[in-house]
């Protein structure tokens, strides 16, 4: 009965918070705090008004003032900041201030770390208190699946420079005594976590900002943007217009407005997020030392000690979080900054209740202030950082859910590729071109509610969410496969991962182990070994370049020679410091007419550099994306070659069809772009169909296959198999971290040949200077688990390496990674460890490939008859 006095008095309490919510958020709970206010707009419009910038940013958020403490600090003159009304105005001002080393995702973990690096000295710097805790933080595991997923994190941690422990419940309850015990099976503890005010931290970065020469001009709402055609931009306000050399979109919940002005509709949208503050609590005031920050995954909130009391921050779930989508149809309301949403706490009762449960110290806390306001979101919860593809000279840095966090390894990495002309390290995932048009307001709403909702959810590997699928992007055959096997997403295309029969247990089954894909995907892999199979693979991004200058222009692109008439290649794009930036398979389809194939996470990413390059450059060349317009099946198998004779008048034997040859045949009354390449590693075709034919051309080769054996394989299927000959994936083996000479593709890079491609100096050096790694080939006794990539590799009790991809070999009974490795552990039969789920497997490096590919075992069946 008392609990259920306490809940009511709690109701209560947070109920009568709603009538200050519109206060602003420092007054009602960081009162003690002083804070150097901004003078407004007399300040602003009493400097002398610069018309030009080598860089203007709009937005004096966390995210925008770091970026412009970045580039002046970095010497970049003529940094410009535009702010509409104050600094931290929109998210920042009333941000719970949560910050963190963790992260699951292996190069953002870089962003938090330099955040947190550059928020320990910042007010040594500027003079300019930030107000930062580190009192360190705990993620709680009390489900079995969650102590697997702390075990996968810890995987992948080790080989990075941020601390990070896997605890018991001892040490759990001793980092925050305040803990009921009786479900926490272990934690997740990083030290050095804990909080910051977004307010200070903002001032601070802003005075950095201005030390370092940078302009800050509030108000100062920009009302137009204008390209010229050198590039440059018109950046027009009220007090006048500034001619810059590139703008950067850092305008949090105004994104989207500032995005429409140029002809984009950034997919962010803001959601309301409620956390709430209690009064001072008896058991915390009486404590010695500050709780670390906890974060109860199962109950989804996040609570740490605001002074002698508890704030705590619940994620509701899909079904009963809030978007506000109006904003997204009819824009932010004029004057909307420093105001809040009305509270609504039955939406969050459900987590009240459970945090009472695992601190029950709660139960009898006065609640002083209840603070909802909008925070932004992307459908992936991830921000867009970087130049965005279809206009030069425009960047964005929105979409932060955690900009506090973010705000200074962000302004940090944006600040060095600007001025550098390459990103530091590989940030793909926040790459801004991972959207497309295909990505409208539908798809935007739902995946923001998924992502919202599902916020603190196992985070499984193979990860697979529903919310907005399927978006337009479907291939010619997804009506005839969507029903037949388990599909994943990519860049918004539905792809099959793998296929089903009878008695498989189908559906999505995620698991930090083998689950039941495992058994189909070796059935599929028997297929295209000993028989022929089919795979969808229109996910491709796919260009068309032609015209006078491109041969010249991907010469000086891509490191490899350009293929003759009728001939396909391996490519890679360099960045000028020598990395590899993207791989790419080239046909020239006629003189002077190139057919570019990339990967599909990769799309835009890849067009966007090739188009700065041609425009940079003033090639005189046409570049489109076809990647809508063209579906793309994959043929492979011993018995692919019959299966297609039997469709076409084409000769399509070996010495009539060569391997990496290109021809327009007609198959079943269908003319398709055929080459002879296939990434299984097996004798295969890649199809090129108009996506309006792609149904017919399936149908009509499953028809023709049908003695064969023929069947549909997936994307796990054709993973395993290119492992198996040693292929390289883009985004794996090679990335924006790594060169092409320790990347082992030494045989695409033509350092010999006359073009100066990008990258081509670099590489020289590197070469000479010489390698310290190497990308080596493990096989590894496993029992029911396989690695995937970035695990953590040990010798002699040492951290030496990370895996960068891995599957189970159905034809060699293991498992194989790629794993990078100092030189001197790189020889063959060299003995390893690769941790998985905190175990430690013995691994050795082997010989590659562990399958030959069909083309080889082809030119050694030749040779050897020849010698007979």
């Amino acid at each position: 009965m008392s609990r259920i006095l306490n809940l009511t008095q709690l109701r209560k309490g947070l109920s009568a918070c709603r009538g200050i919510a519109r206060l602003p958020l420092r007054t009602i709970y960081c009162t003690s705090r002083k804070h150097a206010e901004e003078s407004g707009a007399a300040s602003a419009l009493g400097k002398r008004w610069k018309d030009t910038a080598e860089t203007v940013i709009i937005g004096g958020g966390c995210v925008g003032t770091s970026l412009a403490y970045h580039l002046a600090k970095a010497g970049m003159k003529d940094v410009v900041l535009l702010e509409k009304s104050e600094l931290t105005a929109g998210s920042t001002w009333h941000a719970a201030g949560l910050t963190t080393y963790y992260h699951p995702g292996i190069n953002v973990k870089k962003i938090h770390y330099d955040s947190l690096k550059l928020y320990e000295n910042l007010e040594a710097e500027t003079g300019q208190a930030v107000g930062l805790h580190t009192p360190g933080s705990v993620r709680i595991a009390s489900t079995p699946a969650r102590v697997d997923e702390m075990r996968y994190q810890m995987t992948r941690t080790h080989w990075h420079v941020t601390e990070q422990y896997m605890i018991g419940p001892e040490k759990v309850q001793e980092l925050f005594p305040l803990l009921n015990m009786d479900k926490v099976l272990a934690g997740l503890y990083t030290p050095g976590d804990g909080h910051i005010d977004p307010y200070s931290l903002t001032m601070a970065l802003a005075a950095g900002a201005r030390m370092y020469g940078a302009q800050i001009y509030n108000p100062a709402p920009v009302t137009g943007l204008s390209q010229m055609s050198d590039g440059k931009w018109d950046v027009q306000t009220p007090h006048g217009t500034i001619r810059a050399n590139r703008i950067v979109n850092t305008a949090g919940f105004w994104a989207r407005e500032v995005g429409k002005m140029i002809g984009f509709e950034h997919p962010t949208i803001p959601v309301h997020h409620q956390y709430v503050v209690t009064a001072t609590v008896p058991e915390v005031k009486a404590l010695k030392k500050e709780l670390a920050v906890i974060r109860d995954l199962e109950a989804s909130y996040y609570l740490r000690q605001e002074r002698d009391g508890l704030l705590f921050g619940p994620y509701e779930k899909m079904e009963k979080m809030v978007l506000q989508d109006s904003w997204v149809r009819e824009g932010v309301p004029p004057g909307f900054g420093k105001e809040l949403f009305e509270s609504d706490l039955d939406r969050i009762m459900e987590h009240i209740e459970m945090a009472m449960e695992m601190v029950p110290v709660l139960k009898k806390a006065d609640i002083i202030n209840t603070v909802s306001g909008p925070i932004t979101y992307t459908p992936d919860l991830l921000p867009m950082v970087g130049p965005h593809q279809g206009v030069s000279n425009y960047w964005t840095a929105i979409g932060f859910g955690y900009g506090i966090i973010h705000a200074g390894g962000m302004g940090k990495f944006l600040s060095d590729w600007i001025r550098n002309g390459e990103p530091p390290y590989d940030l793909i995932e926040c790459d801004p071109n991972r959207y497309g048009k295909w990505t409208d307001v539908p798809f935007t709403c739902a995946k923001a509610r998924e992502s919202y909702g599902y916020n603190n959810v196992v985070g499984y590997p193979k990860e697979e969410r529903f919310a907005g699928r399927p978006t337009s992007r479907t291939s010619g055959v997804y009506e005839l496969l969507k029903d037949k096997g388990s599909m994943g997403f990519h860049a918004g295309w539905e792809q099959p991962h793998w296929f089903y029969k009878p008695g498989d247990e189908t559906g999505y089954k995620p698991s930090f182990r083998r689950t039941n894909w495992f058994g189909p995907v070796g059935r599929e892999c028997r297929l295209v070994m000993e028989k022929v199979g089919v795979i969808d693979l229109t996910p491709f991004g796919k260009f068309i370049v032609k015209g006078k200058d491109s041969h010249k222009l991907l010469d000086r692109l891509f490191a490899n020679t350009m293929p003759k008439v009728g001939l396909t290649n391996i490519s890679h794009m360099l960045t000028p410091n020598g990395r590899v930036y993207a791989e790419v398979t080239i046909t020239q389809l006629e003189p002077g007419k190139f057919l570019l194939i990339t990967g599909s996470g990769s799309e835009l990413h890849d067009l966007r550099w090739i188009e700065r390059e041609a425009v940079e450059g003033r090639y005189d060349v046409d570049i489109s994306n076809v990647t809508d317009d063209i579906g793309v099946l994959g043929i492979a198998g011993p018995d692919s070659r019959k299966v297609l004779q039997k469709l076409t008048n084409e000769d399509m034997s070996d010495a009539g069809f060569k391997f990496l040859h290109c021809k327009s045949i007609e198959l079943a009354g269908v003319t398709v772009r055929a080459i002879r390449i296939s990434y299984t590693g097996e004798l295969g075709w890649e199809l090129y169909i108009d996506q309006k034919n792609m149904a017919a051309v399936h149908q009509a080769i499953m028809a023709a296959g049908k003695d064969e054996g023929i069947d549909n394989f997936g994307t796990y299927a054709m993973n395993s198999l290119r492992l198996e000959k040693g292929f390289r994936g883009w985004g794996a083996e090679m990335n924006c971290d790594t060169n092409p000479l320790e990347a082992g593709l030494d045989y695409f890079i033509k350092l010999n040949k006359p073009a100066d491609f990008i990258g081509k100096a670099a590489l020289q050096e590197i070469k000479a200077k010489g390698l310290k790694r190497k990308l080596s080939y493990i096989s590894l006794d496993t029992d029911d688990i396989d690695p995937e990539g970035n695990e953590t590799i040990w010798h002699n009790g040492k951290v030496v390496g990370n895996t960068t991809s891995g599957a189970y070999s159905y034809s060699s009974q293991q498992s194989l990674a790629f794993a990078y490795l100092p030189l001197e552990l790189c020889s063959v039969g060299q003995k390893v460890e690769v941790e998985l789920l905190a175990r430690k497997y013995q691994a050795m490096v082997i010989q590659e490939p562990l399958v030959l590919t069909e083309p080889t075992r082809t030119r050694l069946q030749k040779k050897a008859k020849g010698k007979v």
